[in-house]
């Protein structure tokens, strides 16, 4: 929620996801993505995987070189997949160092 606060502060359309919005929030806020009603998607883990999101063209991935289930060669993976549906997707990883995971 900060960092949405913080883009908002910023100019930009933001709208976040996170485990404590209900389902059906969750169905509308996507909906709006897909309508284009905002710009920005902040999400934790829900935004990980089993979601097909062709409208969306880039894909941030913070603390990219943390260890853990969540950096994983495959989960990283599934996070570039957001953005390889778009044919002019695209992916940052912010971090401090390059991990074998993020080199592949």
């Amino acid at each position: 929620e900060d960092l949405s606060e913080y883009l908002i502060e910023q100019g930009l359309r933001v709208r976040y996801l996170h485990s404590n919005i209900d389902t059906i929030e969750r169905i509308e806020i996507l909906r709006a993505l897909r309508l284009g009603e905002f710009d920005v998607l902040v999400g934790i883990n829900l935004l990980r995987e089993g979601l097909d999101l062709p409208e969306v063209s880039l894909v941030a991935i913070l603390d990219a070189d943390k260890q853990g289930f969540l950096r994983s060669q495959t989960s990283l993976i599934q996070m570039i997949g957001r953005a390889a549906r778009n044919v002019d997707g695209q992916v940052i990883m912010y971090a401090d160092n390059r991990t074998a995971a993020m080199e592949y």
